[in-house]
């Protein structure tokens, strides 16, 4: 106890400054957990999570509603979509970013691939809009000039998940280049040397060096989002198709599912039913991947 008071007392402005964010955590990560329970119960706002127990009845209601495996689906399939790509994508940029020598450029490409991180998902869905309006968006209107037939993109629900994946990607790839060219930085310099002596080029050695010592931190990043699959970027895909329903075959996840069942029906225990079935499947899955990768390859587990 002693060494702990000693330990605050030390860095006491270092634990200062988490403190908001350790608190908030707390708020909104722990102190809600009880909440939980609500998933079976009818619940009341006058009893709160004392009200009358259901049982798995909000759950049935998920289960028998012809929306559930849609919401599902679409829900695994644009995180699929992501962690493939989005890994893939990462990676190269981080490579390509790592062979840069001119400090100058250097400078503006990174400000420049992680200004999109910044910018707000409905400060996105404008760009998007400017780009894909049927009468006014910039491919339109190359297509117009060239004599060809428009494309209805807000009308047919085909093009967008490759539009959300892609648009998630341009946003967040920067950010995420980050922590690979930090683990690039630590690289012991001494092995490109003595593969240069051995006469190995420029694309041998991030094949043979870089690749492979990247690949703990890929496999951890990896897991974190597999625990993540079943969470779907409300704030995402809300602020690009907002209530379209005519797109929800293709882009309806798990989240806007939840929000607008919880808007409909003003009931609290049915959201959270789903929330519930959300959460669950996502621990299993991080648990399942973490025990695969403790099997096949050691070095990349998260515990």
């Amino acid at each position: 106890m002693k060494e702990i008071f000693k330990e605050l007392k030390k860095n006491r402005w270092n634990y200062l400054f988490v403190l908001p964010a350790g608190i908030y955590t707390f708020i909104y990560g722990y102190a809600t957990l009880p909440y939980m329970i609500i998933a079976f119960e009818n619940f009341n706002y006058k009893k709160g999570i004392f009200s009358d127990w259901v049982g798995f009845e909000n759950l049935k209601f998920f289960f028998g509603s012809t929306r559930v495996w849609e919401v599902t689906r679409n829900t695994i399939l644009l995180n699929l979509y992501y962690i493939v790509f989005g890994t893939i994508i990462t990676i190269a940029l981080s490579l390509l970013i790592n062979e840069l020598k001119n400090k100058y450029f250097l400078k503006v490409a990174q400000s420049t691939l992680l200004f999109p991180y910044f910018i707000s998902w409905v400060v996105v869905s404008y760009i998007i809009f400017a780009l894909l309006s049927t009468d006014y968006g910039w491919v339109n209107s190359v297509r117009a000039s060239l004599n060809m037939e428009k494309i209805q993109f807000y009308s047919d629900p085909k093009y967008w998940r490759t539009i959300i994946v892609s648009a998630r990607i341009w946003k967040t790839a920067g950010y995420s280049s980050i922590i690979y060219l930090s683990v690039i930085a630590g690289i012991d310099k001494n092995l490109y040397e003595a593969a240069a002596i051995d006469g190995a080029n420029r694309w041998q050695s991030i094949w043979r060096i870089t690749i492979p010592l990247l690949m703990p931190t890929v496999c951890i990043l990896l897991l974190m989002e597999i625990g993540k699959m079943f969470y779907g970027d409300f704030g995402m895909v809300y602020a690009l198709i907002k209530d379209a329903g005519h797109l929800y075959p293709a882009v309806d996840v798990i989240d806007t599912y939840a929000f607008r069942l919880l808007r409909t029906t003003g009931n609290p225990s049915m959201s959270m039913a789903v929330g519930l079935y959300q959460s669950l499947v996502g621990f299993i899955l991080v648990f399942t991947s973490n025990w695969i990768v403790r099997k096949k390859y050691p070095d990349g587990a998260l515990f």
